[in-house]
């Protein structure tokens, strides 16, 4: 199993080396939201710092949608899902390999500038922590959301607003839970509500997620 995940790791990076600009989108499509809501809201640090962690939040959650149609669509039209069901090992396996390469390769360097938005939206140095906790457990947990309503739509050609019509109820919790413990922080109460609601939705995932997207592409290539 380590052998073929360790394969499908080096074979998705490489891929990712001829297009160094998929990487960057999500992280660039970010700091647009960021600067847009920033211009929008005007000049004033009071009202920037009340919506800088909701506005990371959203930006986050529409760069994750933006790669999501691409995360097994490339598998497909070349053959390399048929592959992965011929292998020796469980596809529910491969699926969560594919899972955890894509948060490496997008959410994590958005993950890194995120310290960076939050001081040009003027977010609370002390809130800093509590939001990148949530995002932490947070974009994982979105990557293997999307990964089930992905693997549901293969089959629908230019699936994109189909896509996010599906997944954006899903993600809306994940949203409510990671804002809202930076705004109880915010507010000088206990943000590890919502931090352990993510915590305990991200181990559901990791179980359960990869099962029915694996089913779900099954379903759909047969």
């Amino acid at each position: 199993m380590w052998t073929a995940a360790r394969a499908l790791a080096i074979r998705d990076l490489q891929l990712l080396l001829r297009r160094r600009g998929d990487a960057l989108q999500p992280a660039l499509f970010a700091l647009l939201v960021v600067v847009l809501f920033a211009l929008a809201l005007g000049n004033e640090p009071a009202t920037l710092s009340r919506v800088a962690a909701g506005t990371l939040w959203v930006a986050v959650l529409l760069a994750g949608l933006l790669t999501l149609d691409g995360l097994f669509r490339g598998d497909a039209e070349d053959g390399s899902l048929e592959q992965w069901m011929l292998a020796p090992v469980p596809l529910a396996w491969l699926v969560l390999v594919r899972v955890a390469t894509h948060w490496a390769v997008t959410a994590l360097p958005l993950l890194c500038v995120t310290p960076l938005l939050a001081e040009l939206l003027g977010l609370p140095r002390a809130q800093l922590p509590v939001l990148m906790a949530g995002l932490a457990l947070g974009t994982p947990l979105l990557g293997l959301l999307g990964a089930v309503v992905a693997a549901l739509t293969i089959g629908i050609r230019r699936a994109g607003v189909l896509l996010a019509l599906l997944a954006l109820p899903l993600y809306i919790p994940v949203l409510v839970f990671g804002a809202g413990g930076v705004a109880a922080a915010a507010q000088g109460g206990d943000p590890w509500g919502g931090l352990l609601l993510l915590a305990a939705g991200l181990v559901a995932a990791l179980v359960l997620a990869p099962l029915t997207a694996a089913a779900a592409l099954r379903i759909a290539l047969t």
